[in-house]
């Protein structure tokens, strides 16, 4: 996923979204006849296109073994086709099959070396010096392998396109659900993109398959082990799902990255790839009438997958009893608090997402109370997540050195007691209904903001949640914020984390440590790809893709997205600064 993916999808994930009180979005919706679904929204504000698609997969439709996978094919589809990406598609087509037959004789000797970490007799399979010399052979004839098809590559020639063609922001992310893919293109630019994109569901090539997936290893390190919290965070997360597939990383357990095969990927995008699993997005400058012939002349020529998808249907078993994370990491002291919730489709969403908004802000309870009045905090705030199976109440707090993290989680406890036995005012309630219109009232100024909410929502199971959001929060009372508190935030729900600084470890960057706690997260992700990057033209696109989501991004999420933008242009100010000194 790229920074701007990144911090887009998170921000749609963590926040309220409400919506304002009159406008509405008239989507038409179509259905092709291998399944394929469609949401078509004509704005013509500017002669501009927003583009997308949704495949209803992510790390919850995995299994042990192949986690990460979701997230591994959203770099394969940049990859290209039998047209994109290639000057000789049979010898292209040739190496790959060579190359998947000296990648069985590996997996020969590397399941004989997990054999061995069972038995105690090595602790790390992935060590070169592990390797026999028959398999560094057959490592080395793979790598030449690799180089011969890399002749015949076209390198990132869809990018390419696109940008020829007056496309921005080509991108994509994945989440535990979904995973969607995005671009903006001018208003005369439909038909290409039809062309482009249902080429790439119809004739994908996974060139590189296993280089790319050595790149999201590397991904992963970044992200997380190289990370403050990054393998806190984890472990966090694995402790509080029982029996969900929430439980594991979207970028999938190190373990697992490292021996997935090509023809585990083939399987899985024959399943979740296949157009009845999809929903296509269109909005922007267009004729409803037009889109619709071109939709179905390209993307109706897909076939229908032979086999739905499976239904993901473990359910979470009802907690027992609280669960309690200890843990020090180069991070200020912080305490995380997390219940059990709803799925995004569920009818208590709307008294969720208003109680947490009653406690979180500026002007919020959490807030006065422990910033302001006690004094206890440096910051703290609380949201919700709410997944497409189910979802999560988190509430977060940077505690002040010197501060007990059970003073902070006492005086926690005591504003969520009120909230339990006492209802919250009428002004009050009226207050954090209107700040939540009024954000989503932004959101429904951008076209961009808007294409992307389609895709995001309808990927949690209801695209329609961008229109009926305003009257589900109208109709919440006092009453359901304090049976929403009753029901949902009891003790024996929640699994506490505290993160102590370790020993000698420096404070945490100050400016990263004063966003608010929801957002330092998917701040501390992209700045670590900021910082990793080594490419100037690649950083400009970077650079030039966060400033032109500035304007349209939610309030809450704005000071993250400056503050990656501000690390993103000093790095390549250095970068560039490095290259002329050279």
């Amino acid at each position: 996923m790229k920074i701007l993916a990144a911090l887009l999808i998170g921000a749609l994930a963590a926040t309220p979204a409400g919506a304002a009180d009159s406008p509405q979005i008239e989507v038409e919706e179509l259905q092709l006849e291998n399944g394929m679904r469609w949401l078509l929204f004509e704005r013509h504000e500017s002669p501009t296109l927003y583009l997308g698609w949704v495949a209803h997969v992510g790390s919850v439709d995995e299994r042990p073994g192949i986690t990460g996978m979701s997230h591994l094919f959203e770099h394969m589809m940049f990859k290209g086709t039998r047209t994109i990406g290639t000057r000789d598609i049979e010898r292209d087509l040739a190496l790959i099959a060579d190359q998947e037959a000296l990648r069985e004789e590996m997996r020969a000797e590397e399941s004989r070396l997990r054999e061995r970490l069972r038995r105690g007799e090595v602790d790390d399979v992935s060590a070169p010096e592990r390797h026999s010399e028959g398999y560094r052979e057959l490592k080395a004839r793979f790598d030449e392998l690799i180089e011969q098809q890399r002749e015949t590559m076209i390198k990132n020639q869809l990018d390419e396109i696109y940008t020829r063609n007056g496309g921005e922001g080509l991108n994509a992310g994945t989440t535990e659900d979904l995973t969607v893919y995005f671009v903006q293109l001018p208003s005369n630019r439909l038909e290409l993109w039809c062309w482009l994109e249902s080429d790439r569901l119809l004739n994908p090539v996974f060139r590189e398959f296993y280089s790319e997936r050595d790149v999201v290893y590397e991904e992963r390190r970044l992200r997380t082990e190289s990370t403050p919290l990054g393998k806190h965070d984890e472990a966090f997360n694995a402790m509080f799902w029982e029996a969900m597939p929430y439980s594991w990383p979207v970028v999938g357990w190190p373990s697992d990255i490292a021996a997935i095969t090509k023809e585990q990927a083939d399987a899985y995008y024959d399943l979740f790839y296949a157009p009845q699993n999809l929903t296509g997005v269109l909005v922007g400058d267009f004729d409803t009438a037009e889109a619709r012939r071109l939709i179905e002349a390209y993307f109706g020529r897909i076939p229908r997958g032979e086999r739905p998808p499976p239904e993901m249907v473990t359910l979470e078993p009802e907690q027992k009893g609280e669960k309690r994370f200890l843990a020090e990491a180069e991070t200020s002291p912080t305490l995380r608090i997390w219940w059990h919730g709803v799925p995004h489709v569920h009818r208590d969403r709307a008294p969720l997402d208003l109680l947490t908004d009653v406690l979180s802000g500026r002007t919020g309870r959490l807030y006065k109370g422990l910033v302001q009045g006690r004094e206890i905090v440096n910051e703290i705030g609380a949201s919700i997540d709410l997944k497409k199976f189910a979802g999560t109440i988190q509430l977060e707090a940077t505690i002040k050195e010197g501060v007990e993290p059970a003073l902070v989680e006492a005086a926690i406890d005591e504003e969520l007691e009120r909230l339990r036995t006492e209802p919250v005012g009428e002004l009050e309630l009226q207050k954090v209904k209107n700040q939540a219109k009024a954000n989503a009232y932004r959101r429904l100024s951008s076209g961009f903001f808007i294409a992307i909410q389609l895709m995001f929502y309808d990927g949690l199971g209801d695209w329609r949640y961008i229109n009926t959001r305003a009257a589900e929060l109208d109709a919440v009372t006092a009453e359901d914020l304090t049976r929403a508190a009753e029901t949902y935030l009891k003790p024996e729900r929640r699994t506490v984390g505290v993160f102590l600084r370790a020993e000698g470890a420096e404070p945490e960057d100050p400016e990263l440590a004063g966003l608010p706690p929801q957002a330092q997260a998917m701040a501390r992700q992209a700045l670590g790809q900021v910082e990793s990057a080594d490419d100037p033209a690649r950083l400009q696109q970077m650079v030039s893709e966060l400033e032109g989501a500035l304007a349209g991004v939610p309030p809450e999420m704005r000071p993250a997205l400056e503050l990656v933008l501000k690390r993103a242009r000093a790095r390549l100010a250095a970068l560039e600064g490095s290259g002329e000194e050279e």
